[in-house]
């Protein structure tokens, strides 16, 4: 494991202060898998206040000292180092009532969540591996350290912080794991709002989340239903449509699969794949059985718009990604045409944004149903890459038109009429009837409020 020169100087600097020291967790997991690691943690045998001596050349930050961790600025990037320490009793599924620092490595990867988060490493020394993380690693196993059902009742978070990594890293459960997992999901109703959605978007938008969502999610639907109850009503409904060959929610989960599948790499991965997630969560609310036995829903996607906005305040989401989420659901079902009046129209009325988002809520949409369906993907597509041509020119609001109020008040005074004027432009530009040229728009107007005129 090849380790950057400032955690290899800090590492020495403790070693040499006759402290042990040792790289530990994601970092030495995300090394194993040939994964470039961002973070580097340092856990040592030093107590706080002796790690603060070695290190008092440097800026350190002290807010993590009741835990044992020190931050140390090195080259400008902080280095958390932190006790080795036994955890004490957990009363809240959170976090521990106290710490005790300990001298043994062993006691302090004892208390970590999965064996391939409990390896430490030290260039002198190699791997620090007591619990069989390598091999749980390249098995491709999530196996927790000591008893599972212990270990989520310590921190149920750590309920989520494994779904994620089943999906991020492509990782089967194991066995006990998984049942233990089921057995305490409720505990996670005693986690903040900000820690529970931090893990959910992370488990959305992972590095191979877009190949696991649909069987992480459908495994474990009882604790996605823990974390956004309105799931428990869409799990199960059959929607009766020859168009769907899921239930409402495996139809949202696999959307969402595929969201963080197209989107992979793009600014717009979290609120595509978070709105897919939602956006049919209100259909169990609308539906309605034809004649034919054909189910239908409408007006499912206000009232998901509506349920996903309740869903993301209560999950403490930011307003911008609630907005833009929100706005995905509303409008995922807006018909879609690629001719250029009809993409322009889509422009006016929504901008380029949201254009390009609701295209590709239809692909995932369609993707997740019948093959009969996902064989119209490339009809959206056409929609898409049409509005994207035709956005830089297009004139979409008055401020794009050639004329304006100062150009009309030649031909009329300013006036309810003269704002009438313009529009009646402005509509007949976008439908594509009027060239967006001056002089031709000043010709047209002076027929408009002649004509306006006479009746």
């Amino acid at each position: 494991m090849v380790l950057p020169e400032n955690i290899s100087r800090a590492l020495d600097m403790l070693e040499s202060a006759g402290h042990e020291a040792w790289v530990v967790g994601g970092c030495v997991r995300d090394s194993l898998m040939g994964i470039i690691p961002h973070d580097y943690d340092i856990t040592t045998s030093a107590l706080p206040a002796e790690t603060e001596q070695v290190f008092a050349g440097y800026r350190l930050i002290e807010t993590g000292l009741k835990h044992g961790t020190v931050t140390v600025l090195a080259d400008g990037s902080p280095i958390e180092i932190t006790t080795y320490r036994v955890d004490g009793e957990y009363r809240d599924s959170r976090r521990p009532e106290r710490v005790t620092f300990t001298r043994n490595i062993r006691d302090d990867v004892s208390r970590r969540d999965f064996t391939m988060n409990g390896i430490a490493y030290n260039p002198k020394q190699g791997y620090f591996d007591e619990f069989g993380g390598a091999e749980d690693i390249k098995a491709g196993v999530i196996r927790c350290i000591g008893k599972p059902e212990k270990r989520f009742r310590e921190d149920a978070l750590r309920i989520l912080r494994g779904l994620r990594f089943s999906a991020s890293l492509g990782f089967e459960i194991e066995e006990n794991t998984a049942r233990a997992m089921h057995d305490t999901r409720e505990l996670l109703n005693k986690i903040s709002a900000e820690r529970v959605f931090s893990e959910l978007c992370g488990l959305l938008t992972g590095r191979n989340s877009h190949r696991n969502i649909f069987r992480v999610l459908t495994e474990f639907r009882d604790i996605a239903a823990v974390i956004i109850p309105e799931f428990r009503e869409c799990t199960g409904f059959v929607q009766h449509s020859r168009f769907h060959c899921f239930d409402v929610y495996e139809h949202c989960v696999m959307s969402a699969q595929k969201a963080a599948e197209i989107s992979a790499g793009s600014e717009c991965r979290l609120p595509l794949t978070l709105a897919m997630l939602l956006h049919d969560i209100g259909k169990p609310q609308r539906f309605t059985l034809g004649e034919d036995g054909e189910g239908h829903f409408y007006g499912h996607a206000a009232v998901s718009a509506d349920i996903a906005e309740d869903i993301l305040r209560r999950l403490k989401c930011s307003n911008a990604l609630r907005e833009r989420v929100c706005t995905i659901v509303r409008y995922h079902d807006v018909p879609l045409s690629d001719t250029d009046k009809s993409v322009r129209r889509l422009l006016r009325k929504y901008g380029l944004e949201t254009v390009r988002d609701i295209c590709l809520a239809h692909i995932c949409d369609d993707s997740a149903k019948t093959p009969e369906c996902a064989g119209r993907c490339g009809e959206w597509r056409a929609v898409l890459s049409r509005a994207e041509a035709l956005a830089p020119s297009c004139c979409l609001t008055l401020k794009d038109l050639a004329v304006d109020g100062k150009a009309l008040s030649g031909l009329m005074e300013p006036s309810p009429e003269m704002g009438k004027a313009l529009k009646f432009l402005l509509d007949e530009v976008i439908n594509g009837n009027f060239p967006n040229e001056r002089e031709f728009l000043l010709k047209e107007a002076a027929k408009y409020i002649a004509k306006r005129q006479k009746t």
